[in-house]
C-alpha cells in the first residue's frame, strides 16, 4: 500500500477543457425533453490525453489484445441487475437518465475509460485509504472520475481545481493552502484527505448519500433551496427539477461511472497496460528551490519534477514561506541530498529575481537662489509698514468700541 501510495501519486491525465457539453434526456414522469450539462470529467479531449507525459511514460495499449470497437446493447433489466450487484451501500438506481450516461462512457468515452482504468492503479489506493479512514463508502472513490477525469491539474470553468475539483474557499476551509506559489488542491494526497472530511461533514447534514453527492457539486445552499422548492422533499429524484442544470446529471454520472468501472469487460473495454513507475520519496525543503536547479544538477527531466509536484504553480518550492514537500525519484533524491546547500546557489541570481532588500536613493531639493540685499531690505520694509498699519487700524477700532459702551 505504501509503495503504491508514494509512487507517481500525481499521475496526470490532462484532458483539455472543452466548452460545456450537454445530453438530451426525456423525463420519465412528464415526458418532456431537457438538456443536462456533462460534468467536467466527461468533457475531455482524447488527443490531448494521449500526449501527456505520464500517459506516454507509463501507459500503453496492448497490441496483442486489440480493443474491440463493438459496444453491445443490453436490455434495461440487465443494467438494473448489474447495478444491484455492485458491492456498495449507496443507492444505485436505474432510469433512462442513468442509461444516457452509461452510453456516454461505453460509447464516446470508451478509450478514455481505458486510460482511467489504468490510472486507477495509482489513484484508487489513495482514495480508498482516505475514505476508509473517515468511515465513508468506498464507492465514493469514483467521484474524481466524473469530477476531473483523474487529472490533478483540471480546472473547471467556475475555477474548481484538482482531482476533487475544490473551489478556492472550500479548499481553504478544509486546510488546503492556495497562494501565488502553491495550490494544494492539485496535491492528490492532501486534496483526497480534504475531500473525505468535506464528504463526512455533508453526510452529517443530510444523512443521505444522494443529497451529499448533489451538495458536493453545487453546494449545500442550492440543495437546500431545491428541497424548499420541492415542498420539503429530501428525495434526490423529487428535487431533481429544481437543481442547477449541471447538478442534475451529477448523480446519474456518478452511478454510470460506478457501473463502467466495474463492468467495462462486458462492453469490450480493455484497460491500457501499466508499466511499473519509478519509485519516489519525499524530502522537506526549508529554502526556496527552483525546479531548474533540480533538473540541471540531478540530471532529471524537468517535466518529471513538475508531474511529481503539481501543487507548485511557478516551478518553485517555496521553502522560505514554510517547510515544503518535494517529491523525486529515489535515486535523484539521493543526488539532491548529496549536493547539500550548493544546489540552492546554482543559478540563483538568474532564477530568483526577487530582491530581499533595496536601497532608496534620497532626492535632493535644488538650492533656491538668494534674493539681492536691496530687494530683501525693501521687502522687509514693506512688510513692516504693512504690519504697523494693521496694528493702528485695530487700535482705532478698539477705541471706538470703548467709547460706544460708555454712551
Amino acid at each position: 500500500m505504501n509503495h503504491i501510495k508514494y509512487i507517481l501519486t500525481t499521475l496526470a491525465l490532462t484532458f483539455s477543457s472543452l466548452s460545456a457539453q450537454v445530453v438530451n434526456v426525456t423525463d420519465d414522469r412528464t415526458g418532456e425533453d431537457t438538456e443536462i450539462e456533462l460534468p467536467v470529467g466527461m468533457t475531455i479531449a482524447e488527443d490531448s490525453l494521449l500526449n501527456e507525459w505520464h500517459v506516454k511514460a507509463y501507459l500503453y495499449d496492448d497490441t496483442q489484445e486489440a480493443q474491440s470497437g463493438e459496444n453491445p446493447v443490453f436490455e434495461p433489466e440487465v443494467y438494473k441487475e448489474r447495478l444491484r450487484r455492485l458491492p456498495c451501500v449507496m443507492e444505485m438506481p436505474y432510469n433512462n437518465i442513468v442509461q444516457k450516461f452509461i452510453d456516454q462512457y461505453t460509447g464516446r468515452l470508451r478509450h478514455n475509460v481505458s486510460v482511467m482504468l489504468a490510472a486507477g492503479n495509482f489513484y484508487m489506493p489513495i482514495f480508498e485509504e482516505a475514505l476508509d479512514l473517515y468511515g465513508l463508502p468506498l464507492e465514493l472513490k469514483y467521484l474524481p472520475v466524473i469530477e476531473s477525469g483523474l487529472d490533478p491539474n483540471a480546472v473547471s470553468k467556475a475555477g474548481a481545481t484538482g482531482l476533487w475539483q475544490f473551489m478556492l474557499a472550500t479548499g481553504q476551509r478544509y486546510g488546503l493552502k492556495v497562494n501565488s506559489l502553491i495550490d494544494e488542491r492539485r496535491d492528490p494526497i492532501k486534496a483526497t484527505q480534504a475531500a473525505a472530511k468535506y464528504l463526512k461533514d455533508l453526510y452529517s447534514i443530510y444523512n443521505d448519500w444522494t443529497l451529499v453527492i448533489a451538495a458536493y457539486n453545487c453546494g449545500p445552499a442550492k440543495v437546500n433551496q431545491a428541497i424548499h422548492r420541492a415542498e420539503g422533499s429530501r428525495d434526490y429524484w423529487e428535487i431533481y427539477p429544481y437543481l442547477p442544470k449541471e447538478t442534475r446529471g451529477y448523480l446519474p454520472a456518478f452511478i454510470a461511472a460506478n457501473y463502467v468501472m466495474n463492468y467495462y469487460c462486458e462492453h469490450n473495454i480493455r484497460p491500457m497496460k501499466t508499466r511499473m513507475p519509478i519509485g519516489t520519496d519525499t524530502i522537506q525543503v526549508a529554502r526556496d528551490l527552483h525546479f531548474r536547479q533540480i533538473a540541471d544538477l540531478c540530471q532529471i527531466d524537468i517535466e518529471i519534477v513538475r508531474a511529481l509536484n503539481p501543487q507548485y504553480r511557478t516551478d518553485v518550492v517555496p521553502g522560505y514561506w514554510q517547510m515544503s514537500t518535494l517529491r523525486l525519484p529515489n535515486e535523484k533524491l539521493n543526488t539532491l541530498i548529496d549536493y547539500k546547500d550548493s544546489i540552492y546557489n546554482y543559478r540563483a541570481d538568474e532564477l530568483f529575481r526577487r530582491r530581499s532588500e533595496v536601497l532608496v536613493r534620497e532626492i535632493k531639493e535644488p538650492a533656491r537662489p538668494k534674493a539681492s540685499s536691496k530687494r530683501a531690505k525693501a521687502h522687509r520694509s514693506k512688510a513692516s509698514r504693512k504690519g504697523k498699519a494693521t496694528k493702528r487700524k485695530a487700535k482705532k477700532t478698539s477705541s471706538k468700541r470703548r467709547k460706544s459702551r460708555r454712551r
